[in-house]
C-alpha cells in the first residue's frame, strides 16, 4: 500500500526506513513541510528487502535521500541488529546513490506498540494491531525524530 500521491521535488523528500528481518516499515518525510508519515511495510527475507517493491517507491516518491533507523541496545551499545542496520544502510547507498542518515531508533517500536494499543482502547482504531502496523509507526516516529534533530518543524502527519 503506497500513498496515491507522490511529490515532484525529490530534493525536498526522505523516505525513512525501521530496518527488521522479516519487515521493514517504511515513511516518507517532507523537509519543506517537516511532516512525516507512514508509507507502507516491506517483506524482508533475513534482512534483504523486496527490492522490486523499493525501487517502485523510489519512483514514485523520488527521495533526495534515506533515511534509516539505527538499533541500539537500551544502554546505548551496539548490537548484531545494529551492524545488520547499517549493512542496510550501506547498500541503499550504493543501490540508488543517495545519502543515508542514521537515526538512533531505540524504543521506537516499543512506543509505536503502545500508540497503537493506546488508539485501539479509546476506539479510534477498530482493527487489531498487526506488526506491519507497528513497522510503519515506528518508521514515522523514526522520521519524526529526524525531522527534530535536523532542526525541522515537525507540523502534521498527513501534508506529505
Amino acid at each position: 500500500m503506497t500513498a496515491p500521491r507522490s511529490p515532484t521535488n525529490q530534493t525536498d523528500i526522505a523516505l525513512v526506513f525501521d530496518f527488521g528481518e522479516r519487515r521493514i516499515g517504511v515513511a516518507v518525510a517532507s523537509t519543506v513541510a517537516g511532516t512525516a508519515r507512514e508509507l507502507t511495510t516491506l517483506p524482508a527475507s533475513d534482512g534483504e528487502p523486496d527490492w522490486v517493491r523499493l525501487d517502485e517507491l523510489r519512483r514514485e516518491w523520488r527521495p533526495g535521500q534515506f533515511v534509516c533507523g539505527l538499533p541500539y541496545n537500551a544502554d546505548g551499545s551496539e548490537s548484531a541488529m545494529t551492524a545488520r542496520a547499517r549493512a542496510f544502510a550501506a547498500r541503499l547507498g550504493e543501490r540508488y546513490g543517495l545519502v543515508v542518515d542514521m537515526v538512533d531508533e531505540r524504543l521506537t517500536s516499543a512506543e509505536a506498540e503502545s500508540i497503537l494499543r493506546d488508539q485501539r482502547a479509546k476506539g479510534s482504531r477498530r482493527r487489531r494491531t498487526r506488526k506491519q502496523d507497528v513497522d510503519r509507526l515506528a518508521a514515522r516516529l523514526i522520521a519524526e525524530s529526524w525531522l527534530r534533530d535536523t532542526g525541522i518543524n515537525n507540523q502534521t502527519n498527513d501534508d506529505c
